[in-house]
């Protein structure tokens, strides 16, 4: 393969370091993830694959790379004769069940950014993307959201890394959730920057589509509410309702969520379950009484950053931001294979938010 990637000097805990390879590089999570992974000190990127792109150097595709990553772009038929370490997948839902069975041996981790191996029931995951070719290696999954999953994570070799959504809604959710606080229905109101929408040419996300606008999109049909509903119901039989809304932003999310909690719960109440909850957590950050989130404190970061008010009759306001390519995908993957090999969970992701 020719070409090279640039990395910092191996920490020195093994006598190599991890081979990675991104199947699907040139999409926004694949670019993300070369990106985050150029800074990480325990991992050699050594395979990426376009079919578009194929033959073609990283760095002549996305000239912001040249002297990072000079890699040349292979078919992902190249992931099946190398020798990889990790193998991520950043391909549209549907062509990772067809890949998957091929690579997955037990030995090399897997981390599958699509929505194929994220629902242990298959005819749920048919009721909303179509039939599924690899039922049998639905229950070797784990759902890599790290928050709540970190043990299952950690022994797994086939990661589903959560949605951008769910993200935003379940780690709001959590908390209150667990504690069995919950006592109403639960709204959920996204609001995503454009990147969410992947990097293929639509025409309802071009910019003069988009800018100086603000709308609704799925309603009532959108993929990821079923995706919420299943760990939401995991602990509650709470109805939901996620409606997502389309910013014209490059990248984020924000999310509120309106429901009801116990009566007699006050803001701080909540907020000291919430501090209690995450205080292990490195990249969740609970705000201050009176603070609510904003997308542009979490930009380029795998932050989750959240603050709530409680009403005197019980209902309450949670919310919160995080970055849709970093904590609502590649980051949250590459946390995901840090706890899969053993590394320091925050390896590749301690840089702070980019401001303004």
């Amino acid at each position: 393969m020719g070409g090279k990637a640039r990395g910092q000097v191996f920490s020195g805990q093994r006598d190599r370091r991890w081979k990675v390879g991104i199947l699907g590089a040139t999409g926004y999570t694949g670019i993300c993830l070369v990106s985050i992974l150029l800074g990480h000190r325990e991992v050699e990127i050594s395979l990426l694959t376009s079919n578009t792109h194929k033959g073609l150097a990283l760095s002549s595709v996305f000239p912001f790379l040249k002297g990072e990553c000079d890699l040349s772009l292979e078919p992902i038929s190249a992931a099946f004769e190398k020798d990889l370490d990790v193998l991520f997948l950043c391909l549209p839902h549907g062509q990772s069940m067809d890949i998957v069975p091929r690579l997955y041996d037990g030995r090399r981790l897997i981390i599958d950014l699509g929505a194929d191996f994220r629902f242990e029931d298959a005819q749920l995951y048919e009721r909303f993307y179509g039939p599924h070719t690899s039922k049998e290696l639905l229950s070797c999954a784990t759902y890599g959201l790290p928050e709540l999953y970190r043990e299952r994570i950690r022994t797994s070799k086939l990661i589903a890394n959560p949605g951008c959504y769910p993200t935003s809604a379940l780690l709001a959710l959590y908390p209150l959730l667990k504690a069995g606080l919950l006592e109403g229905e639960i709204y959920i109101d996204s609001k995503s920057g454009v990147s969410g929408a992947g990097r293929e040419a639509k025409v309802q996300n071009l910019f003069p589509e988009v800018s100086e606008g603000f709308r609704p999109y799925s309603v009532g049909s959108h993929r990821h509410e079923p995706e919420i509903e299943k760990e939401v119901r995991s602990f509650s039989q709470v109805p939901v309702l996620f409606v997502p809304h389309l910013l014209p932003i490059n990248r984020g999310i924000l999310t509120t969520v309106y429901t009801k909690v116990r009566k007699g719960l006050t803001t701080e109440d909540v907020l000291s379950l919430f501090r209690d909850t995450y205080e292990k957590e490195p990249f969740i950050r609970i705000m201050e009484d009176g603070a609510f989130p904003d997308t542009r404190q979490v930009r380029f970061s795998n932050y989750c950053d959240i603050g709530l008010k409680v009403f005197a009759d019980g209902r309450a306001v949670i919310v919160s931001a995080i970055d849709n390519l970093v904590k609502g995908a590649s980051g949250q993957a590459v946390q995901n294979m840090n706890l899969a090999l053993g590394i320091d969970e925050r390896e590749g992701l301690r840089h702070p938010p980019l401001y303004p």
